[in-house]
């Protein structure tokens, strides 16, 4: 299975387009090669970077298999967007107070949907999709403010 995105290569430089310094809104995504039995897919997307730990900035679940990329400021129709770190269900953008930060750009294919609240946090879905993961793949983006 293959996360990529038409914005930035892997382990590149994030545009600032889809940062605080820019638009705000989520870079587009490409998803091919996920496997036969999928039922549903997920994307988690942090910084492992943050002053305060791990910080989530995107929780997807339930993307309809069928998908195969998220438009750029979209979320795909069907998926249930989970509270990031700052409490909102929605696409929070890089925005490192310092430094050059990593930002992980997580797809899990899952053999089932998730029945999860949109209340649910990074490690509600993680917990709920114990023993489900089908296939795991990974996209890095780095951003540092100028």
């Amino acid at each position: 299975m293959i996360i990529e995105s038409t914005a930035f290569q892997n382990k590149k430089e994030i545009p600032s387009k889809y940062t605080c310094d820019g638009a705000s809104t989520n870079p587009p995504l490409v998803i091919r090669d996920i496997p036969e039995r999928t039922k549903s897919l997920a994307l988690i997307v942090d910084d492992p970077d943050a002053p305060s730990g791990t910080w989530d900035h995107w929780i997807l679940w339930n993307i309809p298999k069928e998908v195969m990329q998220i438009a750029e400021g979209s979320t795909p129709m069907g998926a249930v967007v989970g509270k990031n770190s700052s409490g909102e269900n929605s696409y929070g953008p890089p925005c490192p107070p310092s430094g050059a930060h990593r930002y992980y750009f997580r797809l899990y294919a899952l053999d089932t949907p998730l029945n999860l609240s949109s209340n649910s946090n990074s490690d509600d879905l993680r917990g709920a999709m114990e023993g489900h993961v089908l296939a795991e793949a990974e996209l890095m983006g780095r951003y540092q403010r100028k």
